[in-house]
């Protein structure tokens, strides 16, 4: 694949999301979730933040937007109460999957 195609499939990937009624995620949020989903678990808000090289504030803020969208949850760790753990959801797993089901259309559309 060449640039310009990747390029094209990013925006025919993007173009289709905004078009769509599913939730409307930031780069951020975005990249959030697929950490969630694609890296095993145990998911904390410390590892989160630590992994994308960003403060515990901006994890904490997008995880709040993105359970209120109910595409993650957060629970107290039992073991350690000073760490959250931030779990999957139905609802985000169905995302996620219907994200990769879109790049995959999208791909197959891309001229050789």
């Amino acid at each position: 694949m060449r640039p310009s195609q990747a390029l094209r499939l990013w925006q025919q990937v993007m173009l289709y999301q905004v078009r769509d009624d599913a939730p409307d995620l930031t780069m951020r949020q975005t990249a959030i979730l697929f950490t969630i989903y694609l890296d095993p678990p145990p998911h904390t808000v410390r590892g989160l933040a630590a992994r994308l090289n960003v403060t515990k504030p901006v994890i904490t803020r997008a995880l709040d937007t993105m359970g209120a969208m109910k595409l993650v949850s957060r629970h107290r760790d039992e073991l350690d109460k000073r760490n959250v753990l931030v779990k999957r959801t139905v609802e985000g797993a169905l995302f996620v999957e219907r994200f990769g089901d879109v790049i995959i259309a999208r791909a197959q559309e891309l001229p050789i």
